[in-house]
């Protein structure tokens, strides 16, 4: 029973000295601003987590923009969803992957008017979240200056929120995102023969 109790005093002591630290940041946490987040990495959840915040967003009234890079179907289910929702501009700009279109300039021309869509976008207060998604590639493969989007980013309205992702998010973007993100894989079914899944996958 002591022991029990001395172990209950030491848990409440360490408690007390976290929410100590923890009520500190959210103190000195006051600026209100729209906030650029990465999620990169080779792990699986990039996208998925980006819509995620679509709907957070959503919750509270805000208007959406979401351009897709690379993604070229238009049978997804996050499509399928987002697209009954009036306040959601979704946009498929994307030629495939670029082991499937093999095709150098398709793909940069595809990825010049994505960019051109959403700096409409990014131009616009009316949009409290911009998803630009699988945009990393278009640094990767050269498609687009990342001294050029980062200067529209950082030009955008004041209060909107951007969210960048894909793999291999090149050290300019990171430096000035505010949050990011790294998905590490650990295991993927993908890897024991399991085809992508409807409702999960896609």
């Amino acid at each position: 029973m002591i022991e029990a109790r001395d172990r209950d005093g030491r848990h409440a002591g360490r408690m007390a000295r976290k929410k100590s630290v923890i009520d500190e940041k959210i103190a000195a946490a006051q600026e209100e601003r729209g906030v650029l987040v990465v999620n990169t990495g080779n792990g699986k959840g990039k996208s998925s987590a980006a819509f995620g915040v679509v709907v957070r967003a959503l919750g509270h009234g805000m208007k959406v923009a979401v351009i897709q890079f690379v993604k070229s179907r238009s049978d997804t289910g996050e499509e399928a969803f987002f697209r009954r929702c009036p306040e959601v501009a979704w946009h498929v700009m994307g030629e495939g992957f670029t082991w499937e279109t093999q095709d150098r300039a398709r793909d940069a021309s595809a990825a010049r008017a994505a960019w051109e869509a959403a700096c409409r976008y990014l131009a616009d207060p009316a949009f409290g979240l911009v998803v630009l998604d699988e945009m990393t590639y278009a640094f990767k493969y050269g498609w687009l200056a990342a001294e050029e989007v980062l200067s529209v980013i950082a030009a955008r309205p004041r209060m909107q929120h951007v969210i960048v992702t894909g793999r291999a998010a090149p050290d300019a973007l990171i430096s000035v995102a505010d949050t990011v993100t790294e998905m590490a894989p650990v295991k993927h079914a993908f890897q024991a023969g399991v085809m992508a899944m409807p409702g999960l996958e896609w």
